[in-house]
């Protein structure tokens, strides 16, 4: 299977794939970010009465018309501690922002158009309409009423009307399930000490970073030796767990050690791709069993990242249900750049804001896919399409964020 271009990769991937099907309630407090499975319906009227807009004095709108008189305030009303009794001719109650209407009253005159009176009544200074500073009950949903619909993205705003509503628990998406595993004899976990010919185990700690950013919960598989047993081992696993994507690191080439297209083709995995027309990130596989999708990313630090950035990251997005993101955004070189061979480059890069308010882009100096702390520098990918031509600082550009 030849190289194909990332835009076909990513259609093959991510753009074929749609939300899981598992649902999960969870309290108001946990469900921020999530997609809401199931349409909420308000258990309440809010408000649930009449209620003040302003700090003022609950009245008939007829007893503060000029000519204006003294009216006899007879109690008060505040937010939970509502006036008990009923409002006449004549009469008025001191009553504050939230606070229940008074029975007898159509509308709130404001505290600055009012002047007490020494005996305690009180003189409008200006007229009030009837329902003027007044909220009507209902005004901001009846009982019965959808208030969200299933799909929302639950922004903190939806979080609070679906409490509003009377909802202390909502169904939502399950987070996919995704189990990352590290192959290689070489590797040993952050702490371990490290052999002559070892190093340490670094990408599966940035890949369940992403994962978990993209909506994901991370299943970690730790490190598998370079034997096809173990790794098929783990695949095994991660199917009868029911994960929703199965991500290896490393052993994605065609080397002798390389076993991950090996194992994926033993198992009757439907093969996607194997290679992308990118740099870094070239060996990278996908394909799926049944409804489990399974991602060979390379070994190398940045060419993971990188890979995991375009493929992984929008492919946990999709199964989440959360809303797809443009892969690259419009910027402007901050250096030269020379030609581009028939891969698409994507160039480890800082980013900075311009006086118009514009992103300058700026390639770091090293670009090799083994340095992850040029990686861990950088903020956007500059992408260069295949065979594009050299171009100049304050050329346009196109990014991709890494945050």
């Amino acid at each position: 299977m030849s190289l194909i271009p990332v835009e076909d990769a990513q259609s093959r991937l991510v753009a074929a794939a749609t939300p899981i099907r598992r649902t999960v309630s969870v309290p108001l407090r946990e469900a921020a970010g999530r997609v809401l499975a199931e349409d909420v319906v308000a258990t309440r009227t809010q408000p649930g009465f009449d209620a003040s807009a302003m700090d003022g004095y609950a009245l008939r709108a007829e007893d503060a018309a000029a000519p204006f008189r003294p009216l006899a305030v007879i109690g008060e009303s505040a937010a939970g501690r509502a006036f008990a009794g009923r409002i006449g001719p004549g009469e008025a109650v001191r009553i504050f922002t939230g606070a229940p209407l008074p029975e007898g009253a159509d509308a709130v005159l404001i505290q600055e158009d009012a002047t007490r009176i020494d005996d305690g009544s009180l003189l409008p200074t200006e007229a009030v309409g009837a329902g003027q500073h007044v909220r009507p009950a209902g005004v901001d949903f009846a009982a019965g009423q959808t208030l969200l619909t299933a799909g929302t993205l639950l922004t903190p705003g939806s979080v609070a009307l679906a409490a509003s509503g009377g909802h202390p628990f909502l169904t939502v998406i399950d987070r996919p399930k995704v189990a990352v595993l590290a192959t290689g004899d070489e590797l040993v976990p952050p702490g371990a000490e490290v052999g002559p010919s070892q190093i340490v185990a670094s990408n599966s700690y940035g890949v369940a970073a992403l994962v978990e950013a993209a909506g994901g919960t991370v299943i970690d598989c730790g490190i598998a030796p370079d034997r096809e047993d173990e790794i098929a081992g783990h695949l095994d696993r991660a199917l009868a767990e029911g994960c929703d994507c199965f991500v290896t690191i490393g052993g994605a080439s065609v080397g002798d050690h390389d076993l991950i297209g090996k194992v994926f083709e033993k198992s009757r995995v439907e093969i996607a791709f194997l290679k992308v027309a990118m740099r870094p990130g070239k060996p990278l596989m996908a394909g799926r069993i049944g409804d489990m999708r399974l991602v060979g990313l390379p070994g190398n630090p940045a060419s993971s990242m990188v890979a995991a950035t375009l493929f992984l990251g929008p492919l946990v997005r999709r199964l989440a249900g959360l809303p797809d993101r443009p892969l690259t955004r419009p910027a402007i070189l901050g250096a030269d750049v020379p030609e581009n061979g028939m891969r698409a480059d994507f160039m480890r890069s800082t980013a900075r804001l311009d006086e118009g308010g514009s992103t300058v882009a700026t390639p770091l100096s090293r670009q090799d896919s083994s340095l992850l702390s040029i990686y861990a520098a950088a903020d956007v990918l500059v992408m260069r399409p295949p065979h594009a031509p050299a171009a100049s600082a304050g050329c346009p550009c196109l990014v991709v964020d890494l945050a």
